[in-house]
């Protein structure tokens, strides 16, 4: 490997010399002005694995506090040779507030050595790493952890360990993170209601490389840093069409199908969080042996939380914001942790415009200032600056789509809501937007019209719009017109009469299903529709309940042809202002692929499966099965 490395690095520097001079230098001569640059530092953790690190910090001989950025992404500034621009301006910015900026590559990423896993141990890597930038002489020992996405992922983890150093931290679409919450069991996005969420299967794809070149130990950093100019270490992976891709099964085999990395998603060789998570069960011993936190655990940092209504965990997201307010050990814990919740997609929210478009919906004008309120926090936390932040903070500043405003509130949900009952109605003809499904106050009467349709796996509901990430191209994010999608006779559709006046929906959306099949398992799909008065039906928020786990997620519980059973679907959230003349619509279905795996209604493992049983499902609706809707109401 060393002979190898040898011949790299010479040819670097022939690329270097020959390379011309077309790389603009202005940014990096303005942050070379300002900071202290140190790149390619190998930052040795317990183990002796050392990882890739990036400083750039103030000239300056007063202790400075630090901004730690942990990642699997590539942070390169570099790109053949050629250097990126925008990756400077983030640095450039936080050396002039006073700030270190430090960038790290986790384990398996990139030049940092040993071998990547999503549910590795990032709790002792992320703690090594804090130790670390603590001892170094010109730190003033805190540390402020940010990121979106999987570099906020491990931020919850970190959390639980308390590291001294760990001041305040900045997690932003980090539901990856997030394993069990209360009744969530979403395990880091891989699960809804017990049915496995697709964006893994393509993100993985990406980012579990399983085979790079790695260098021996007394490779040079200089080398390294002249190595890194020209190559990332990660190769491009082929282009997939995943819009056909996700339809193969056996759904275990979908990586090897594209020629991709197995790695943890469905190798089945142990590894050190327990096998193949493809293979796991929403309850799996496996979850709790990684990354991920769990609602045992300690938490110990202030922390701003940052999250959108069309992200992919808004419903985990909101819920641990408020399991960490209720149940932190230390008071000044539990007092500090606030939140944002903007109506953008995942990690979209500097892109909000003075006229925001989620999807085909115009939401109005989302901006908000976020560098002034993040660098504010870190002032307070990091330099001890008494900047009243703290004071004139809400809790929770939410974005309502409807009345396109931003809100305050200091819980969530709103203090003055109030959580209001529709049922689902019909004579027993939902099925589409032409059908006779109502959404209504008052509760059915006597007589049982349950609304039958037919769940197909092989022609399954396809997902429009939605709250997903990651996906590959698979979906588009956001809120798409589903009047087309409407008009499958798989869908059941209960609509209320037009608002009279208008109403605010802020909070978790709780359903109850009373259903019966003919199959030994299948799947419940619901969807919440705003119906503008042209008709047009953008989705706020969707969710998924396979029937197995409709008792909880310790066991699967298969149902019987002809028995009736109540199932409570996972919950749902947003903030959305129902205009009077509006009316509020809930679909029902038993798919939303590719968003969630297909149920194949064996009752079998389904990931090994490649054939599907057709299911009759039916919805009941009466006083003895009052399946129903219950919507937070803000009253004003």
């Amino acid at each position: 490997m060393k002979t190898f490395v040898q011949s790299l690095v010479f040819a670097v520097i022939v690329a270097l010399v020959t390379a011309g001079s077309a790389v603009s230098q202005q940014e990096l001569e303005r942050l070379e002005s300002i900071a202290v640059i140190e790149q390619s530092v190998m930052v040795p953790m317990r183990d002796g694995i050392r990882l890739a690190t990036d400083i750039y910090r103030p000239k300056t001989d007063a202790p400075v506090p630090a901004i730690f950025v942990r990642t699997p992404y590539n942070f390169n500034p570099w790109r053949d040779g050629e250097m990126n621009e925008r990756r400077f301006s983030t640095m450039i910015e936080a050396v002039e507030r006073g700030y270190a900026y430090i960038i790290q590559n986790e384990r398996g990423r990139y030049f940092s050595e040993g071998e990547w896993d999503i549910l590795g141990p990032p709790k002792t890597d992320g703690y090594d790493a804090l130790t670390w930038i603590a001892d170094q002489l010109w730190s003033n020992g805190k540390v402020g952890t940010l990121g979106c996405s999987s570099t906020a992922e491990w931020q919850m983890g970190l959390a639980a360990l308390d590291h001294p150093a760990h001041a305040a931290m900045v997690p932003q679409g980090f539901g990856a993170g997030v394993g069990r919450i209360g009744d969530w069991y979403e395990q880091g996005n891989w699960y809804r209601g017990g049915a496995e969420q697709m964006l893994f299967f393509t993100w993985l794809y990406g980012v579990q490389n399983t085979q790079r070149p790695q260098f021996s130990s007394d490779i040079s950093r200089e080398d390294i840093i002249r190595l890194r100019r020209y190559f990332d270490l990660a190769p491009e992976m082929p282009r997939v069409d995943w819009t056909k891709a996700l339809w193969h099964l056996p759904v275990e085999d979908i990586m090897r199908n594209v020629d991709g990395p197995e790695g943890i998603f469905a190798d089945p060789a142990p590894v050190a969080t327990g096998g193949s998570m493809i293979q796991r069960t929403p309850n799996d011993p496996a979850w709790y042996k990684g990354g991920l936190y769990h609602d045992d655990e300690p938490f110990g940092v202030p922390s701003m939380w940052f999250m959108s209504w069309y992200d992919v965990s808004i419903g985990p997201n909101l819920a641990l914001f408020n399991h960490v307010r209720n149940n932190a050990e230390d008071p000044e814990v539990a007092e500090n942790q606030f939140a944002v919740v903007a109506p953008v997609t995942h990690c979209a929210y500097t892109r909000a415009s003075e006229q925001t478009m989620v999807g085909e919906r115009d939401v109005g004008d989302a901006r908000l200032n976020y560098n002034e309120l993040i660098y504010g926090w870190w002032d307070y936390w990091l330099k001890g600056e008494n900047n009243g932040l703290i004071d004139t903070l809400p809790k929770v500043r939410f974005y309502t789509m409807g009345s396109n405003e931003w809100q305050t509130a200091e819980e969530w949900p709103p203090e003055d809501t109030e959580m209001v009952t529709y049922y689902l109605n019909s004579g027993g003809n939902a099925n589409t937007l032409f059908g006779d499904g109502v959404l209504t106050t008052n509760r059915p009467g006597s007589q049982d019209n349950p609304d039958s349709f037919t769940y197909d796996p092989s022609n399954p509901v396809t997902s429009h719009g939605g709250n997903v990430c990651c996906i590959g191209g698979a979906i588009n994010a956001g809120a798409y017109d589903q009047q087309e999608m409407e008009q499958r006779p798989d869908i059941l559709v209960y609509t209320s009469d037009p608002l009279e006046e208008g109403v605010e929906v802020s909070g978790t959306i709780e359903i109850t299903l009373y259903v019966s099949t003919d199959v030994r398992d299948t799947d419940f799909t619901v969807k919440l529709i705003d119906v503008y008065p042209d008709g047009t039906a953008y989705n706020l928020d969707e969710t998924i309940q396979r029937a197995r786990y409709r008792e909880g997620y310790e066991s699967q519980v298969f149902m019987e042809e002809g028995t009736i059973y109540e199932i409570g679907v996972s919950p749902m959230s947003t903030s959305n202002y129902f205009a009077a003349g509006h009316r509020i619509r809930i679909e029902v279905s038993s798919s939303n692929f590719p968003r969630f795996t297909r149920n194949l209604n064996t009752g079998g493992n389904n990931y090994n499966e490649t054939e599907g049983v057709v299911a009759h499902n039916q919805v009941h609706h009466s006083r003895q099965y009052p399946s129903q809707i219950r919507l937070p109401i803000v009253k004003k």
